[in-house]
This record gives structure tokens, C-alpha cells and sequence, in this order.
């Protein structure tokens, strides 16, 4: 049986932000997008560029494992 456990990448996102405290608009301004990127990504709309998936993990200091939502 695989113990790995996915979670889609926006429901990671919107769970670690808010787990931390940080809105859309202190995020986005963090990394260099608009807030409403964020939205997209939290949506399932957009996936991010890898170049914003390192600046979201060096934000959160989570590994880009974590971050995607991959649970073991």
C-alpha cells in the first residue's frame, strides 16, 4: 500500500499561508507577484513558474516537497 498522501498545490499553499498568518497582498508583495496570482494559484487556475516556487519555499522555509503538498 503507498503511504503518499498529495494534497494539489493550491490547497498546500492556502493551508501553509494561513497556518502562518500571512494574507494574499503581504505574500504577494513578498515574492514579486500581484495578489490576485496568488488567488490563481490557491484556486487552481495557474501553476507557478519554478522560479516562484523557490521564492514561495525561501518565504515559507519549506522544502519544494512540502511546499507542492507531498505528504509521506
Amino acid at each position: 500500500m503507498d503511504m503518499e498522501q498529495n494534497m494539489p498545490f493550491g490547497e498546500s499553499l492556502l493551508e501553509l499561508r494561513r497556518e502562518r498568518g500571512v494574507g494574499q497582498v503581504e505574500l504577494a508583495r513578498a515574492i514579486g507577484v500581484s495578489k490576485g496570482i496568488i488567488s490563481l494559484w490557491e484556486n487552481g487556475k495557474r501553476e507557478p513558474t519554478l522560479s516562484n516556487l523557490i521564492a514561495l519555499s525561501e518565504f515559507f522555509q519549506v522544502s519544494l516537497d512540502d511546499l507542492a503538498g507531498r505528504r509521506y
